[in-house]
C-alpha cells in the first residue's frame, strides 16, 4: 500500500515538513552533481565504526553524521518515498508538538534510528545515509495521535487501485513489513533504523501528555498531566 494523501486537517499551518523537504532537495543536488559524490556520502553519513571504535577514518564530526546523514540520500526513489511519507504525515505531528519540539523530536527519533541499526554491527564502516529512521518516528507518533484517521493508498494488485484504509492499518503494516525484511542481508535498506526510529516515535508520543480528541474533522489536543518533554 503506497499512502497518497490524509484526511486529517490541522489546527494551525504547519510548514517544518517543507524546510526538511527543501534542504534534502539541495543537499541531493550537491550529491549528485559533485565529482566527489562517493566521498561527500562516506564523509558525512554516519559510520558506526567512527562512532564507537575507529576514531581516524576520514569523516565528519561523528556524533554529528547523526543530523548531516538525515538529510542525504541515495538516490531520486530513496528521496522521493521519504519525502512523500514526510509531507502525507509529519504536519499532524508538528501539529500537536509545535514546530520546536517537533523539530527536536525528528532529530531525536533520526539519532535513535541510527543507533537502532548501529548496534547490530557498531564495526560496520559502511555508511547509514536517509531521512527514513527521522521519518518513521514521525509514523509511530502519528499511529498514537491519529489511528483512525484515514488514508488514501494506491495498491498495486495486478491493477492499480485505491482505498481510504485508517492509519492504523496502514502503519501497523508498515511496521510489520520492516520485520519481515530483517533476514534479507542483501539488501542496503536499514531496516532496524526503522524499527528503532518507529518504536521511539510511539514511545515519545505516549510520554508527551497529551490526548488528541475529534471533533468535526479537526484535532483537538486535550492537555494530560505535564510529561516528561514538557
Amino acid at each position: 500500500m503506497i499512502p497518497l494523501k490524509d484526511e486529517n486537517p490541522t489546527q494551525k499551518k504547519c510548514y517544518t515538513r517543507y524546510v526538511i523537504l527543501l534542504i534534502c532537495l539541495v543537499v541531493f543536488f550537491i550529491q549528485i552533481s559533485s565529482d566527489q559524490s562517493n566521498f561527500i556520502t562516506y564523509y558525512f553519513g554516519f559510520k558506526p565504526a567512527s562512532f564507537f571504535s575507529n576514531f581516524n577514518q576520514p569523516t565528519f564530526f561523528p556524533i554529528l553524521t547523526l543530523l548531516t546523514s538525515i538529510f542525504m540520500h541515495g538516490g531520486w526513489m530513496h528521496l522521493i518515498g521519504n519525502m512523500m511519507y514526510l509531507i502525507i504525515f509529519a504536519d499532524n505531528v508538528e501539529d500537536v508538538f509545535g514546530t520546536k519540539k517537533f523539530i527536536l523530536f525528528y532529530f531525536l527519533a533520526g539519532c535513535f534510528a541510527s543507533f537502532s541499526q548501529a548496534l547490530i554491527n557498531i564495526s560496520s564502516e559502511i555508511p547509514m545515509i536517509g531521512a527514513s529512521g527521522a521519518i518513521a518516528g514521525v509514523l509511530g507518533s502519528y499511529l498514537y495521535y491519529f489511528p483512525r484517521a484515514k488514508i488514501l493508498v494506491l495498491v498495486p494488485f495486478f491493477i492499480f487501485f485505491t482505498i481510504r484504509v485508517p492509519a492504523s492499518v496502514l502503519l501497523i503494516f508498515w511496521f510489520i513489513f520492516q520485520f519481515f525484511n530483517l533476514s534479507n542481508v542483501e539488501s542496503s535498506v536499514a531496516w532496524m533504523a526503522h524499527i528503532g526510529g518507529f518504536i521511539f516515535g510511539y514511545i515519545f508520543s505516549v510520554l508527551n501528555g497529551k490526548k488528541p480528541l475529534k471533533r468535526k474533522g479537526k484535532s483537538i489536543f486535550l492537555k494530560k498531566k505535564k510529561g516528561p518533554w514538557g
